[in-house]
């Protein structure tokens, strides 16, 4: 059964106390009860704050070891009001409102716990989308001189996919891409769609040969001059459109390219639960999330990323 506070008043009530915190977070970590990591064991007693100590061979396991808690030196009521406060926020979070609703004392540490927070938006092992799916890359970035077709020298080349639900979208993806390339389109598609599925494209040949993968293809094209471009994958356009008018109105526009990938993820987060009713459940769901995902430090955000670092431009 989901157990979660659905207001505000609630979530201060119920988690005031570090004891509230941890005993939620063991849930999460342990649904069916304690199970040693080392030795399977199923009995354990607390030692002191997060650490327990398994019966069976006395190894003692903390419950945020391994995950975006770990090594916090601010109280977990701090993170819980954090997280509650971000999936509060209809357009997306910054790290200079996250610092001053919580009074944190740097910039540095709201920028940090945001990226934390960011990467427990995706679930390890999410299932793939399914059915009929647009698929179609994207370009995030300002005008650029000097280039031809596809190429790009600044832009964050991205990949997105829409499930097509009726004449509505469903559930979607997004990962950005080094090019558009065959080789790369067909990473992402195996990455974001269930084989079995009808991937629906356009004409661009890098789409060429993903039946080999599993997949029904579904090309479309330009049947007359007044069609636009923009009409053959209209789910997968509304969706790039809603991440563009996202990023200029939450983050001004500027985000670090090295870091989108983060970005994309939140967005997908906030999308695919747009029509929740209960912020507390997008709550839980991070909470879930969060102990499940590796911990980082403010120095493997900043150094370990999905591509090649790059200079910030804006977008």
């Amino acid at each position: 059964m989901e157990d979660y506070p659905r207001t505000l008043a609630e979530l201060e009530e119920r988690f005031s106390s570090e004891e509230e915190c941890r005993r939620y977070l063991f849930q999460l970590r342990w649904p069916e009860g304690f199970r040693c990591p080392v030795c399977g064991g199923e009995k354990a007693w607390p030692v002191r704050r997060t650490l327990y100590q398994c019966a069976s061979c006395n190894r003692q396991v903390s419950v945020i070891a391994g995950t975006i808690f770990e090594g916090t030196r601010k109280p977990l009521v701090i993170w819980f009001r954090a997280i509650w406060w971000i999936v509060s926020q209809k357009n997306g979070a910054s790290a200079l409102g996250l610092r001053r609703v919580l009074g944190l004392g740097s910039y540095e540490t709201a920028w940090t716990w945001l990226h934390k927070i960011r990467r427990a938006m995706v679930r390890p092992g999410r299932d793939r989308l399914a059915g009929r799916i647009q698929v179609d890359e994207a370009y995030l970035g300002g005008l650029e001189e000097g280039v031809r077709g596809k190429q790009t020298f600044k832009k964050a080349l991205i990949g997105v996919a829409a499930e097509e639900n009726e004449n509505a979208i469903g559930r979607i993806r997004m990962l950005r891409i080094p090019d558009a390339s065959a080789i790369s389109l067909r990473f992402f598609i195996i990455q974001a769609i269930e084989p079995g599925s009808t991937v629906i494209t356009d004409g661009w040949e890098g789409y060429n040969g993903v039946e080999a993968h599993g997949y029904a293809h579904e090309v479309r094209v330009i049947r007359g001059y007044k069609e636009s471009n923009n009409n053959l994958l209209p789910l997968v356009n509304r969706v790039v459109s809603l991440l563009k008018r996202w990023i200029l109105g939450t983050h001004q526009g500027a985000v670090s390219p090295e870091h989108i990938d983060y970005y994309l993820d939140e967005f997908t987060f906030r999308f695919n639960r747009r029509t929740s009713r209960h912020r507390g459940k997008l709550f839980y769901r991070l909470l879930q999330h969060a102990m499940a995902v590796d911990r980082s430090t403010y120095g493997q955000i900043v150094k370990h990323v999905r591509g090649p670092k790059k200079r910030t431009h804006n977008i």
